[in-house]
This record gives C-alpha cells, sequence and structure tokens, in this order.
C-alpha cells in the first residue's frame, strides 16, 4: 500500500510538470497500481493567410485563406506568396478596395460624360465613291470612323471597341462604341456617295 501511495505521489507530480492539475486527471485504480488518463485536445494548425500572388490550386491574388501552418511556414512565406492576417492588414485591405471602387465609379462617369458627347454630336458623316445605284466602292470600316471621329472631335478613339454593320451601300447606320463594360454609346453614320 505505501508503494502504490507513493507512485500516485510520483504520477501526480509527474502531471503537475505537463500543466495539468488532478482534476483533469482520472485516476484508474487496479489492485495497488494507480494509472492515471488525461485527455489532450489536438491543437488546431491552419493560419489566416492572404495570397500576394497566384498560387496554383490554391488561390489567387488578394484571396483570403485557411492554409495548414507547415504549408505556410515551409512553403507560401519563404517564397513571399502569402502574409498572416492581422487587423492591420484587414484595415488597408478595406482602403485599398474603397479606393479601386472610387476610381471604377470615375471611370464609368467619365464614360457616361464621353458617350452623352458622342450622342449629342449628331450623324458623322462618312464620303465614299459611289457605283451603281446606292452601292458604295469598298466598305466603311471601324478605322475609317475612328479616323472621322478624331478630325471632328480631336479625340482618340480605339477601333476595338467600335462595333459597325457592314457598310456597303449608302444611307444612314447605326454604329456602337463600348466605352466601359456598363456604358456603349450609339452614333449615327450617315455615308453618301461623291
Amino acid at each position: 500500500m505505501a508503494t502504490a501511495t507513493v507512485t500516485a505521489a510520483s504520477t501526480l507530480s509527474w502531471l503537475h510538470s505537463f500543466g495539468g492539475t488532478q482534476n483533469e486527471a482520472t485516476k484508474v485504480a487496479d489492485r495497488n497500481r494507480v494509472f492515471v488518463v488525461f485527455a489532450q485536445k489536438k491543437a488546431k494548425k491552419t493560419r489566416k493567410i492572404l495570397l500576394k500572388e497566384d498560387v496554383e490550386y490554391l488561390g489567387k491574388k488578394g484571396q483570403l485563406l485557411d492554409v495548414k501552418a507547415g504549408y505556410f511556414r515551409n512553403y507560401l512565406l519563404p517564397m513571399g506568396k502569402a502574409q498572416i492576417i492581422t487587423s492591420a492588414l484587414l484595415k488597408e485591405m478595406k482602403m485599398e478596395d474603397e479606393r479601386i471602387e472610387a476610381e471604377k465609379l470615375r471611370v464609368k462617369e467619365e464614360a457616361q460624360q464621353l458617350a452623352l458627347i458622342f450622342e449629342t454630336v449628331g450623324a458623322f458623316k462618312v464620303k465614299r465613291k459611289g457605283g451603281k445605284g446606292k452601292q458604295i466602292f469598298g466598305s466603311v470600316t471601324a478605322q475609317d470612323l475612328v479616323d472621322i471621329i478624331k478630325a471632328q472631335l480631336q479625340r482618340d478613339v480605339d477601333k476595338r471597341i467600335v462595333s459597325l454593320p457592314e457598310i456597303r451601300e449608302t444611307g444612314e447606320y447605326i454604329a456602337e462604341l463600348k466605352l466601359h463594360p456598363e456604358v456603349t454609346a450609339r452614333i449615327r453614320v450617315n455615308v453618301y456617295a461623291n
């Protein structure tokens, strides 16, 4: 019985060295032996991170993710592909998002003003050499329209944003300028033969 008491005391001191208390441990006594059984919770080993660049099979730049601590520590951090999220970083991201939204709004408003200018000008006149009846030689292309806009309004327009129907006869046509993903200007094009 004396050895069981000594064993129990040494087991309890061993338990205290790991930060446990007697209340956390369950003692199982079986014929002069004392067993100490205690449960440990598995530590959660994930980190909340922000990707600084695209990572294949993980995510895109600017994305917030939970990743395993070892993957972050051994791969993402040394390669400079991610950083741990902090409250200061979250504030900075929020300010950056607000700045980007303000810039998008400004660009959209500029496109709307430009669309209003194009639509109030009236018809752009295109002169082509005429053939039989209403036929013209050649056709009117997006580059022709861009050149006319530059000559009349002194505005540079990229020909890739011009959507023009196929024009092979004289008459009035509607062309579209896609100035912004949400703003399209419709302009009239008057084709006549000389």
